[in-house]
């Protein structure tokens, strides 16, 4: 088996980390395009029903949109 140099090894190494490096920065660039794209995947929406119920009567247009239907 052949014996690799100091220098040599680190300039191995070196190689590794920047090609590992390069590639993490591709995800990261690729994974900003994706969400840029796909705005709709950052809203937090309520996981079941009864939830989505709760939240949208707890909100403040829907007691405005409630107290106009009572007054007609």
């Amino acid at each position: 088996m052949r014996q690799f140099s100091e220098a040599e090894s680190a300039t191995e190494r070196e190689n590794l980390i920047g090609n590992f490096l390069l590639f993490g920065f591709g995800c990261a660039v690729l994974a900003f395009f994706v969400t840029v794209d796909r705005v709709d995947w950052l809203s937090i929406r309520p996981a079941t029903g009864s939830s989505a119920a709760m939240a949208q009567a707890a909100s403040p247009a829907a007691s405005i949109a409630k107290g106009a239907d009572q007054k007609r």
